[in-house]
């Protein structure tokens, strides 16, 4: 190995997507990335984008993802950036045609990523292989194969993933054209003893350097660092101290430290270092409602499994189901949901599906046994169906026939690489109809469309109606301002605009209020709708359970879609109406062949579990 240990800083892209929801700003991180990239030019990497930030940026920030890309190369110039890729599935929940990933990577190279962590979701090479090669062939970049870790090597009574289990993965990912080998310890799982029985194995098998990721959920991963960096690993992923510990990454700031005076120490300002731990743990206050509520390292991730980036998002699509004060049984119910998939490595596609399967499991009362038995009766959400037909990929030893019949019913699975059934897109046919449809706009927008094309749609009216909200400071962008309060948003380089909020009027009879405000000075009005009054509750019907005739909704959420009307007759399995709550969809399918007696609601309409939603003639 190189005497000195190398460390990726992970602060602007998992720190915050594994403790804040993935709500951290480009604005609050330019506001450093420049000086950082001044003071510690040493660092290997920082990870930037990709992961959970692409899709949170356009949805809940209405952001441009690739905009903040390149205003973090602009600022970073020296410093490799970092991205998280997902394989075949590139920064979505699906699979996608080869050439749109392969135009993914190329892009994303020319805006500025450096280095690719390629992984799959199931440790499926056939996920990865073709990632691998866009990077070699498409970019300057390098690819780093990943291995993502589940389970305990030195737990003899858990086989399936066992040391030889590793080395076969990290020799394919070698004989792939990867760079750079990563473990991606998505859950905090690799214990420090565990870590010094891998990494030396892994430098027997493998040539290229190995680079570590972990999740400091149990509080026990500096340990693990100890022993990587003593048996040899070349590269450690770390996350400055204010965005550090718990659920993102161990303390930058304090592994230095750790090393300092050993042999393979390698040298950063520590002055500098906890200036920059400051400037995140005071920015982090403002971030406070999107906290993931762990307030301590916990053993119980030895339990659920639960991958550092998706805790602080579980508890949001908790809440969204009305499931918040059932959390721990969610936890329980992912453990559970894990053994019915077959115990898979779980991270983003795959701890999704988990994630979305306990949450089901809990919101309709249903153990392990239940799924099982009641299969063919339930509605499972859309991405249990989607993972168990093969749209993600194959796991080790395939996915148990049980599960898979209860979901799938008479569908039948495929095996094949999911790419392969896609037909391929026409880019200069797609950007000219796109280019039509949305003027001034990017090659890189009609990438965000493809690859989310409703989130896409969402983000476009908004920028239409309200501009480019990211140049608004972040207090007043989630919290407003207050009587009295100004702020300051610069519009254009040397370009600012002074808003300070003089009052807001009564609310009118159509739940209007007057809102007056100066801006550069001079007193403007705006008339604003008060979304907090003349607010009514609305009570649907409810269905009668042991009515075979009445369809209800089972879990609370959107109704989206209506997919099926009055008389109309309906073959057994085919889809009638889709619930979507937070990131999850699920589409409710004709228990038997029936014809449509009525439709009780309407799409748009927010549902209740239980909430009847149709009858049968």
């Amino acid at each position: 190995a190189e005497p000195l240990i190398h460390y990726t800083d992970t602060t602007l892209r998992d720190a915050h997507q594994s403790l804040l929801a993935t709500r951290m700003r480009t604005i609050d991180m330019l506001k450093v990335a420049d000086r950082y990239a001044r003071q510690h030019p040493q660092t290997f990497s920082l990870e930037v984008w990709g992961g959970a930030t692409f899709d949170v940026a356009l949805r809940f920030l209405h952001e441009d993802p690739w905009a903040r890309l390149t205003r973090l190369r602009t600022a970073v110039p020296n410093i490799l950036l970092q991205m998280l890729i997902r394989g075949a599935n590139g920064v979505g929940y699906k699979a996608y045609p080869d050439n749109l990933t392969e135009k993914f990577v190329a892009t994303a190279s020319e805006k500025g990523v450096d280095l690719f962590r390629i992984f799959d979701s199931l440790n499926w090479m056939k996920g990865m292989e073709g990632c691998i090669n866009f990077v070699r062939r498409q970019t300057p970049g390098l690819a780093e194969g990943s291995i993502c870790y589940t389970g305990d090597i030195l737990d003899t009574s858990r086989p399936k993933y066992n040391l030889a289990y590793y080395l076969t993965l990290a020799r394919q990912l070698e004989e792939a054209g990867a760079h750079i080998l990563c473990i991606k310890d998505m859950a905090g799982l690799l214990k420090p003893y565990a870590a010094a029985e891998l990494i030396p194995a892994l430098r027997e098998t493998v040539k290229i350097p190995i680079h570590l990721h972990t999740h400091d959920t149990s509080s026990l991963q500096a340990a693990t660092y100890l022993k990587a960096v003593e048996a040899g690993v070349n590269v450690i992923d770390v996350a400055l101290g204010g965005l550090s510990g718990l659920t993102s990454q161990p303390n930058f700031n304090s592994v230095v430290e750790m090393l300092r005076h050993s042999p393979r120490h390698r040298e950063f300002d520590q002055v500098s270092l906890n200036q920059f731990s400051d400037y995140f743990e005071a920015l982090r206050e403002q971030y406070y409602p999107f906290e993931s509520g762990l307030l301590a390292g916990t053993a119980e991730v030895y339990e659920h499994e639960i991958p550092g980036g998706q805790y602080s998002n579980l508890r949001p699509q908790a809440a969204a189901l009305g499931l918040l004060d059932k959390f721990e049984e969610v936890k329980q119910r992912f453990h559970d949901a894990n053994e019915l998939l077959g115990d898979i490595p779980k991270v983003t596609p795959s701890s999704k599906v988990v994630g979305d399967l306990s949450l089901f499991m809990v919101s309709n009362n249903l153990t392990p046994q239940d799924v099982l038995e009641k299969g063919p009766t339930l509605n499972f959400p859309e991405s249990v169906r989607e993972l168990l037909r093969g749209d993600i990929g194959q796991p080790e030893g395939g996915w148990p026939e049980a599960m898979q019949h209860a979901v799938l019913r008479d569908e039948k699975p495929f095996t094949e690489r999911p790419g392969e059934h896609l037909a391929p897109i026409d880019f200069e046919k797609e950007w000219a109809e796109f280019e039509k449809a949305h003027p001034y706009a990017q090659f890189t927008d009609l990438l965000s469309s493809l690859l989310y094309p409703k989130v896409f749609a969402d983000y476009w009216e908004f920028r239409k109606s309200y501009g480019d909200a990211s140049r608004i400071a972040t207090s007043v962008f989630f919290f407003g301002l207050k009587e009295g309060e100004e702020t300051i948003i610069e519009i254009a380089k040397g370009k600012s605009i002074i808003i300070r909020l003089q009052s807001i009027g009564p609310v009118n009879a159509e739940g209007m209020r007057t809102m007056f405000f100066t801006l550069n000075g001079q007193t403007r009005n705006l008339e604003v709708r008060d979304q907090s009054v003349e607010v009514k509750t609305v009570h649907n019907a409810k269905a009668d359970r042991a009515n075979p005739k009445q369809v209800a909704a089972p879990l609370q959420g959107l109704l989206s879609k209506v997919l099926v009307e009055a008389g109309q007759q309906v073959a057994k399995n085919a889809p009638l109406f889709v619930i979507e709550a937070m990131k999850m969809e699920t589409t409710i399918t004709a228990p038997a062949d029936l014809t449509v007696g009525s439709v009780t609601l309407g799409e748009g309409t927010r549902v209740l579990a239980d909430d009847l939603v149709l009858t049968v003639a």
